[in-house]
């Protein structure tokens, strides 16, 4: 047997270390080694027997189990149960302590294992610099980043001076570019942020397009993001400077590397989720919630079909609808597709074919059709949803990828006695009230490993018309986030 020891001292507090490490599906998010991870059998990234299948970037795959995890010692153990890497009987345990001298973490990853012979020294260095080196790298930089004091306010009344990406006419990605910006002090009701993740998301094309009226350029897109506090203006009082935040509410302007703007849906971030992971899931999240709580409640035994189940709200839909106790059905175009949204709890997924996607609906309904249809594709499919419903089913239409569906004859929709909703984000988000008991719910859902934040690019800022090129081409799975340049370049 060989064994591996190593420690490490991070400069972040005990409870933000062990936040990111006890989620044990977590490893794609901050791994360097970790392509992809999904937890198997719709298990919660906390449950103990949970098995973890994911593929490392060399193209490996390795399948892990969770022994045990306590939060009262900051412990886990887990083992290897299937691996293309030889390492035999592999057991780790991560162990957390606090430091006495300073709000710092010691932390332990230790394993024992054996090998073919021969390969001994080569698989040990493999696990102890290839693995676990790697990890307190990355999970350094992650918690030390989200750790570390803000930037001191600017005083006397200064601007504060940053980036955004803006547009001067509507059109396509290619208007989108850098310019200089000023956020000036905040006043009665105002918050100023320095921002360190912004996330993207199809309605941001909207409004750069023109499709939507929120933006009059010139301006920036974007609804969505975390970052700092910088300072607060009069009245202010659920806020306070160096705390950290987020937002995904109107008005648009997003995409800066500072902002100035109104304080009260800004909310603080709990500890467990960091900037990145709050950019990529705070409006994709709330809107899962809404649709899935508010607009039509899904209940035990329904069933659920989702459009486009890769993608970031669809992953959400398909995860928390499979929670809730639905039937699940995703409608997607490639097998690479169709795989992610299983991994995200559809029980079946359709894929253009010979049959109708209404057809495939009935045959796998034996006949009854689908009870709430999350439709975010818009013209293209509306007809196909409305075929494919069950007798008073709900067609919930939230987007329009496709395009707008255009006047229809509400007559069609007797036949089988059809509820259509069309939810707009802002009547479900425009009081504090509201958005406390949607993200309440929320948070809730990622603490307790119901949903997940799956981040599948990250760009800078000063990428992001290339950004809305991969979502308008349909060629993003899981969430797409910005970061400002400078913290870009700094990792």
């Amino acid at each position: 047997m060989v064994a591996v020891r190593r420690s490490t001292v991070i400069d972040a507090p005990i409870s933000a270390v062990w936040n990111v490490l006890r989620d044990f599906n977590g490893h794609e998010s901050w791994h360097p080694a970790v392509r992809r991870s999904d937890l198997e059998d719709g298990r919660r990234t906390d449950q103990i027997g949970a098995v973890r299948n994911f593929s490392l970037e060399s193209g490996d795959r390795i399948r892990e189990r969770l022994l045990s995890l306590s939060d009262k010692d900051k412990r886990l153990r887990y083992c290897i149960v299937d691996s293309d890497v030889p390492l035999q009987n592999y057991v780790a345990e991560i162990a957390l302590k606090p430091v006495t001298d300073g709000n710092r973490t010691f932390w332990s990853w230790t394993s024992t294992f054996g090998t073919p012979t021969g390969r001994e020294n080569e698989l040990a260095k493999l696990v102890a610099e290839g693995v676990y080196e790697a990890g307190f790298d990355a999970v350094r930089q992650r918690v030390e980043r989200v750790g570390r004091p803000a930037a001191p306010a600017i005083r006397n009344g200064a601007s504060l001076p940053g980036t955004a990406m803006v547009i001067d006419r509507h059109g396509g990605p290619e208007e989108l570019h850098a310019r200089p910006v000023d956020a000036p002090p905040p006043g009665p009701g105002q918050v100023r942020l320095r921002q360190t993740a912004i996330g993207v998301n199809f309605i941001d094309v909207y409004c750069r397009s023109g499709y939507f009226d929120l933006l009059k350029p010139p301006g920036g897109p974007g609804m969505e993001a975390a970052g700092v506090v910088e300072s607060i203006g009069p009245d202010v009082r659920h806020l306070k400077p160096g705390q950290r935040v987020g937002y995904a509410c109107p008005p648009v302007g997003a995409y800066a590397s500072v902002r100035t703007m109104d304080a009260r849906l800004v909310f603080p971030l709990p500890d467990f989720l960091d900037d990145r992971q709050a950019a990529a899931i705070l409006l994709k999240g709330i809107s899962a919630e809404f649709l899935l709580h508010r607009v039509h409640p899904v209940r035990e035994g329904e069933t659920v079909l989702v459009y486009a189940p890769a993608g970031g709200v669809g992953q959400l839909l398909c995860r928390w609808a499979n929670r809730l106790g639905a039937t699940v059905i995703g409608a997607t175009s490639s097998e690479d597709k169709a795989r992610i949204a299983r991994a995200a709890g559809a029980h079946h997924v359709i894929l253009p074919g010979r049959d109708s996607l209404e057809k495939q609906v009935r045959d796998l309904t034996q006949g009854r059709g689908a009870d709430v249809i999350y439709d975010a594709v818009g013209r293209d499919t509306f007809d196909h949803s409305v075929a494919a419903l069950a007798n008073c089913g709900h067609l919930v239409s939230f987007g329009q990828a496709s395009g707008d569906i255009g006047p229809r004859d509400i007559g069609a929709l007797a036949s089988r006695s059809v509820t259509l909703s069309r939810p707009n984000y802002g009547h479900y988000t425009d009081t504090p009230q509201k958005l406390s008991a949607i993200t309440g719910r929320l948070f809730d859902a990622l603490r307790n490993g119901v949903l997940r934040v799956d981040i599948g690019r990250t760009m800078p800022l000063s990428a992001a018309a290339t950004a809305h090129r991969a979502l308008e081409d349909r060629e993003t799975t899981g969430a797409t986030i910005l970061i400002p340049d400078d913290l870009y370049e700094k990792g």
